[in-house]
Formats: C-alpha cells, sequence, structure tokens
C-alpha cells in the first residue's frame, strides 16, 4: 500500500492504458520499461485495467475481490509507480461482481441463513406483483415494463441459482453468465444413488456425451433409464459450477459497506482516478428503466461521490451514449470528468474525409462549456461509433464503419440491430489503413484537444489487427484484435520505429509544455483543408499546423524558460 494521492486538480498530462500483462507479462515487468524507455518522464499517470484485481472473466471485468492478483502485481509494483510520481487510475465496477466473490459463495452454500441474502438481486422478489410466474420458475414482468428495458443478451437477465434445500431461485444477472458440469463417473452415481454398477455406468455414460454438446440438462433423455432422470438431474446441479456476474442491490446496506471498502482501498493503491464501470445498471426500480434510469442514477452516483471525496478520488463515471442524448453534457454539469467517446469517431472522420469542421465544432464545445474529459484514441473495448449520432449522420456514421471493418475491424451489434453499433474492434494503427502519417496526425490532433490524453499501449507502438487472437479467443473474443500482449523484445523492437519515436516526443511535448491547461487560451482556426490550434498560457505557448491534404503537420511548443521545441512530420 502507498500513501494516497491529493487530487485536487487532475491535470492534463498524458495518461498510459494497459492491462498489467500488456507489456512484459506483469507489472514489474512494464516498471522496467518505463524506466529504461524514460517514458516515466512522459506519463504522469497510468490507468490499469481490472485484472490486476482476483478476477475471473472478461479479462477483469468480473471481480472476484479487489485483493491484487500476485500474478500480475504486488504492493512493491504499486509503491514503485508512486517513487516515480506515476499515480493510477482503477476501475470500480458497480453493477456486478464475480459468483466466484465471497458474497456470492456464501449465499450459494448458506441459502437463506446467508447474511448476503439480500446482497444480490432476487427477481422474483424484484417482480412479485409485476409479472406472471412461469413453469420455469421465475416472473415474466408484464409487457409494459419489459418494453422499458434494455437488454445485454437475449432473454430475461436470470440466472438460476440452486440453494442448499434444492430450490431453484432466479438472480439478476445482467452480463455474462455460463453454467458448467464436470464430467460424472458411475462410482459417484453408485455412492450417492444407490444405483447398481451397470446402471450408473451407462448413465454416466449418456450424461457425459450429452454435456459434450450442450451447455444445460434440460432436454436431457435417457432412453430406458428415463425413470432415473430426475434423481441424476437432480444431483448433477447440486454439482454444478457457476460462471457470471451478479447484479448487486444498492437497497442493501451491506452493498454500501463493500461500496466504502472498494473505495478506501483502490485510494490505498494510489487511484486518483477512479472508472466507474457499469453504474447505469445498478438503479432498478419496477416502472423504469434497467440503464440509466432518471433521477435513480444520479442519486446513485453522488452516493458514491461522497465515499471518493473522503479519499480525494475523482470519479470518472464510464457510458456509452449519443452525442443527441447529451449525456456526456449532464455528467459534466454535475462536476464528473467525462469520457471523450466522440473523438475517436471524429478523428478518423477528419482524416478519411479531409474535413475538420465536425472536430472543430466538437473542440470548441468542449471549451465553451467546460467539459472535462479523458479522451483517447483506441481502448481495450474497441472505437465506439454509435456515440457520434447527433453529431455525424447515419449515413456518415455508416462510411467510417465501412472503412475500419474494411481494413480487417470487426462490427459487433446490439443483438443484430441495424444502426445499433455498440463499437468497431480495431487497433487504431489498422482502422487508419496502417499508414504512419495518418497515425501520426491522429496522435498530434488527439494531444491538441481539450481535455487529458489517455494513450493505450499498443497504439503506441503501431499495433495492428491480431486475428489470430480473435480465432484463438473464439465466439465472442472480437476484443481480442486489439488486446495483444507484447514481450519486451517486441517493445524495444517497435520502438526503433519513427512512427513509435515521434509519438513518444509529441507525448513527451504535451507533458512538458505548461500551455496545455484548462485556464489556456485556446483557439481553433481553420482554412480549406487547413486547421491550426493554438493554446497560450503566460510564456508557454504550444501550436499544430495540420494539412488534411498532404497530411503533414508541424507540431511546436515554447515553455514557459524560452526553450522551443518542433516536430515537422515530413522529417519523421
Amino acid at each position: 500500500m502507498i500513501n494516497k494521492v491529493n487530487t485536487n486538480c487532475i491535470n492534463s498530462k498524458p495518461m498510459l492504458n494497459a492491462y498489467p500483462d500488456s507489456i512484459g507479462g506483469n507489472l514489474s515487468q512494464m516498471l522496467i520499461f518505463l524506466k529504461d524507455t524514460n517514458l516515466s518522464e512522459v506519463f504522469d499517470s497510468f490507468y490499469v485495467l481490472p485484472s490486476v484485481f482476483h478476477s475471473d472473466l472478461d479479462r477483469g471485468f468480473s471481480v472476484i475481490d479487489y485483493g491484487l492478483n500476485e500474478i500480475y502485481a504486488t504492493s512493491k509494483d504499486l509503491k514503485e509507480l508512486h517513487n516515480l510520481d506515476i499515480s493510477l487510475k482503477l476501475d470500480f465496477v458497480l453493477n456486478h461482481i464475480s459468483v466466484l466473490s465471497p458474497q456470492f459463495q456464501d449465499l450459494i452454500k448458506k441459502g437463506k441463513q446467508s447474511k448476503y441474502r439480500d446482497f444480490f438481486i432476487n427477481w422474483n422478489h424484484f417482480w412479485k406483483g409485476h409479472g406472471t410466474m412461469n413453469e420455469a420458475g421465475y416472473i415474466e414482468p408484464h409487457s409494459e415494463h419489459l418494453e422499458k428495458m434494455f437488454f445485454r443478451k437475449s432473454g430475461l437477465p436470470i440466472l438460476m441459482v440452486r440453494m442448499p434445500d434444492g430450490s431453484q431461485v432466479p438472480y439478476w444477472n445482467t452480463f455474462y453468465q455460463k453454467i458448467t458440469y464436470e464430467a460424472i463417473t458411475g462410482a459417484q452415481l453408485m455412492n450417492e444413488l444407490g444405483l447398481q454398477y451397470g446402471t450408473a455406468t451407462e448413465i454416466a455414460r449418456q450424461v457425459n456425451d450429452y454435456l459434450k454438446e450442450n451447455d444445460s440438462l434440460t432436454s436431457i433423455t435417457l432412453k430406458e433409464l428415463e425413470h432415473h432422470k430426475d434423481r441424476v438431474v437432480d444431483y448433477m446441479e447440486s454439482k454444478c459450477n457457476y460462471l457470471g456476474q451478479m447484479d448487486l442491490n444498492i437497497e442493501s446496506p451491506l452493498v454500501w459497506e463493500y461500496y466504502e471498502d472498494v473505495i478506501k482501498k483502490l485510494a490505498l493503491y494510489g487511484s486518483k482516478i477512479v472508472r466507474l464501470d457499469a453504474f447505469a445498471y445498478a438503479p432498478k426500480k419496477i416502472g423504469s428503466k434497467n440503464f440509466l434510469n432518471d433521477p435513480q442514477t444520479w442519486e446513485l452516483l453522488e452516493k458514491i461521490k461522497k465515499l471518493a471525496d473522503k479519499e480525494d478520488i475523482e470519479l470518472l463515471p464510464e457510458i456509452h451514449a449519443t452525442y443527441e442524448e447529451k449525456i456526456h453534457e449532464l455528467l459534466a454539469n454535475k462536476g464528473y470528468l467525462t469520457y471523450d467517446f466522440f473523438l475517436p469517431g471524429l478523428i478518423i472522420d477528419v482524416i478519411e474525409h479531409k474535413n475538420s469542421k465536425h472536430l472543430v465544432n466538437w473542440a470548441n464545445e468542449l471549451r465553451e462549456k467546460g467539459i472535462r474529459t479523458i479522451n483517447m484514441l483506441g481502448c481495450h473495448d474497441g472505437i465506439p461509433l454509435l456515440d457520434l449520432k447527433g453529431l455525424l449522420t447515419n449515413n456518415e456514421i455508416e462510411k467510417l464503419i465501412n472503412i475500419v471493418v474494411g481494413r480487417g475491424g470487426h462490427v459487433k451489434n446490439l443483438h443484430g440491430q441495424k444502426n445499433m453499433y455498440y463499437q468497431v474492434n480495431a487497433t487504431y494503427y489498422s482502422a487508419l489503413g496502417e499508414d504512419d502519417k495518418k497515425m501520426l496526425l491522429a496522435r498530434a490532433l488527439q494531444l491538441f484537444m481539450p481535455g487529458k490524453p489517455q494513450v493505450w499501449y499498443l497504439d503506441l507502438f503501431a499495433g495492428k489487427n491480431d486475428h489470430e487472437a480473435v480465432k484463438r479467443a473464439g465466439n465472442g473474443g472480437h476484443k481480442e484484435i486489439n488486446r495483444t500482449n507484447l514481450s519486451i523484445s517486441d517493445v524495444r523492437e517497435q520502438l526503433e520505429l519513427p512512427v513509435v519515436q515521434t509519438q513518444i516526443k509529441m507525448l513527451n511535448m504535451r507533458s512538458q509544455c505548461l500551455a496545455f491547461d484548462e485556464a489556456a487560451d485556446f483557439k481553433v482556426e481553420t482554412q480549406g483543408a487547413k486547421i491550426k490550434i493554438t493554446w497560450k498560457l503566460a510564456q508557454s505557448e504550444a501550436i499544430l499546423n495540420a494539412n488534411l491534404d498532404t497530411l503533414d503537420f508541424t507540431f511546436f511548443v515554447i515553455n514557459g524558460d524560452g526553450e522551443v521545441i518542433t516536430i515537422d512530420s515530413k522529417n519523421c
């Protein structure tokens, strides 16, 4: 553990973003890399993704508990980051925790006797009186409620959980779930059910063969041994294993004790910013939406903010919503940092269509409305394009999607619906056609936009789409296209590339120049395909001159001591 960092002001210096094992396999190797390459002087903060905690799924976002995963990180590593003056941005998943969490495991073992019986949301208790109980044992809410709900997967968001008394209880489960059964032996069925050896062995064979092709025992038949089915299925259900992310009941005092403990732990790790993941799904109320409902969502945020304020932590609520919904503006007006999910698509639009109108309008709006953002090009999730609705037309968005997909990207649709694109999965370098000039101009534009620049490690090293990783991951593995782990030797090789060296030099200039400040004068000027962005504060100044036709630019800074540093992309 380290001393807490004072967070009275979030500066605009660059932030590194990676998994703890993205470079070298663990945080210790990442630290060696940061020090050996002097990048510790470039990045003042590090967003470490949540596989740094004890977790089981979704590469960290299914948290078992917020202890450090010793495979990836130690307290010594965090102290070393602190000694390098690098603060942390860490995740807090508000809506759910893993079924392997101590709380859910206690519930499974003790049932009604568990102190955590109300820690999770019993679906039938929640919907009692507002739906119809079906034969499967769970309530189907009335249509007037269902039509307001937003589902992340097909079917109702429930997981049927077996209690110690043999009953099956549905619990609210918005995200991932999976039930697995271990192979059974004839000896086990003999001992547990008192079956004869031959019968037990044949049933074990049929059950094991069935489970090779099926995820549940719902439709199994045992042929001439069907009269044993109920006992066998009941026994198998009693031994099943759950994986998944179970929604938390924010009406439970124990959940709020848990929230407070997590915030304190993240502060002790040295977290200056806490990203609130899936917060908009957490508040649930009969008659309201189950996503971003009003006023419950804002009441939840205010309660979390009070806990964070005690620890000098700034919150970053993470949410994907279209520009036209103005959720980003609402969050900003309530005093929160926001993610600039519009910038990645806007920069691709600028570079591919050589028209800066949309980007300029957005830059000016950020400044005029005082919207504080963390911006990015790529990230662990993908390139958000749904968010651009209202800034770009549907036709313009479709063109961007076609460009990125045409360069090897993957599109994920929500429930297969047209115009419900959540993200396009690709590395940013590949999305730009693996063109060094485009990548450098994209980085320069990001660094001159208002906000704190967050830098995905794979973008920094001009990472290409990893289609083999997608194949290895199988169904649902589309995000692995942009999550390639790099060895130290991989990184050292990439560091020799001009596209990497120039990005690092620009990031260092952004980090050292005092002109990039919320209090600075900011101006964007355009003339045809030319764009000029200027930041000026006292004696410090930064100027970007870019030509969208040629993709050439100059990056020019004057530091307060009069030092002048210039990058001309023609020489890169």
